[in-house]
């Protein structure tokens, strides 16, 4: 049990070593960003064509991926493996583009071809290294430099800490291109449709039920009437509409537990409705209905969606967001 607790204390440390060194050199590169990241980031937003993100090695992994998020954020971006440009893949290089390249060293031998493709055409070309006297470096447009900073490996040779600083300087450019741009929430949609996060960015007025689904009554409607329209619609709640049509109140299975007593069948729907009840338009994405229903106050599992009038559209009932995988 003894030796057992010294590897996990062992593995722990080792583990708070490699997050610490890495977190050092992320501020270190926050720290030294200067004037050179904006004139990279209006080297990329000026590309007419799309941006082409190349690197060997680790640095290619890495290259992929800022690759990805660049697409999926609104700047239209491939990877292109240096070695395969070489051989044929510089055809898909072409006028309007600009090349992002990382190599760490900046010595890559086989981003040399790509470089001098950029060169000839007259492609803007943005180097992400750590060493400023380098070729890439020397051949780029526009320099990024990564600042020194120990690898977290125990040798000092792994790609650790450099790999996570050429990463998060992609994010960097992602996220200021995207800003620039004005990339909102509905555009974001548009390039991530599948999986929770495009459920999460879908429309109200895509998943609520309207017409003749909609269980509505007016204040002065019988609670006999009323409860009996509530079970048929099977919402668990009646939306009270006034003689113009626009939503007061709301009449749900909690007001009905509240308002229990032999005189109910008596009464009638606006003496025991809830008014003012929370509402949504028919514009907000899902995730911000999910946040509504959730809020700490008061949860709630339907909402009414209504018009600017306060007329209700639609109902949205939490189930709809479950089944559509929102939460």
């Amino acid at each position: 049990m003894t030796a057992a607790i010294a590897t996990l204390a062992r593995d722990l440390d080792v583990a708070r070593d490699v997050l610490a060194a890495e977190a050092a050199g992320l501020a270190a590169l926050a720290a030294g960003l200067d004037a050179g990241f904006v004139r990279a980031v209006d080297l990329l937003a000026g590309a007419a064509g799309r941006i082409v993100v190349s690197g060997m090695g680790k640095s290619g992994h890495v290259a992929r991926k800022i690759a990805a998020t660049l697409a999926s954020t609104g700047a239209p971006a491939l990877f292109v493996h240096p070695a395969e440009a070489s051989h044929g893949d510089l055809g898909m290089i072409v006028a309007g583009d600009a090349v992002l390249a990382l190599s760490n060293s900046g010595e890559t031998a086989e981003l040399a071809d790509l470089v001098a493709h950029t060169r000839r055409f007259g492609l803007p070309l943005v180097a992400i290294t750590a060493r400023s006297g380098s070729a890439l470096a020397g051949a780029a447009d526009v320099a990024l430099l990564l600042p020194t900073a120990r690898e977290a490996c125990p040798m000092g040779l792994a790609p650790t800490t450099s790999t996570t600083m050429q990463m998060a300087l992609g994010d960097a450019l992602a996220v200021a291109l995207l800003t620039r741009r004005g990339f909102g929430a509905a555009d974001f949609r548009q390039f991530h449709p599948g999986g929770k996060l495009g459920a999460r960015l879908r429309r109200v007025r895509e998943m609520m039920h309207e017409g003749e689904a909609l269980p509505l009554a007016g204040p002065d409607t019988a609670m006999d009437a009323a409860l009996v329209l509530m079970t048929s619609k099977r919402f668990g709640c009646l939306g009270v509409v006034d003689g113009q049509g626009r939503l007061c109140g709301i009449f749900t299975d909690g007001d009905l537990r509240r308002a229990m007593g032999p005189a109910l069948l008596g009464r009638r729907l606006g003496e025991v409705m809830t008014p003012a009840p929370r509402t949504i338009g028919p514009e907000m994405l899902a995730a911000e209905a999910l946040h509504l229903m959730n809020a700490p106050e008061r949860p709630i599992t339907a909402l009414f969606v209504v018009d600017d009038a306060q007329r209700p559209l639609g109902i949205l009932h939490i189930h709809d967001l479950l089944r559509t995988g929102v939460a």
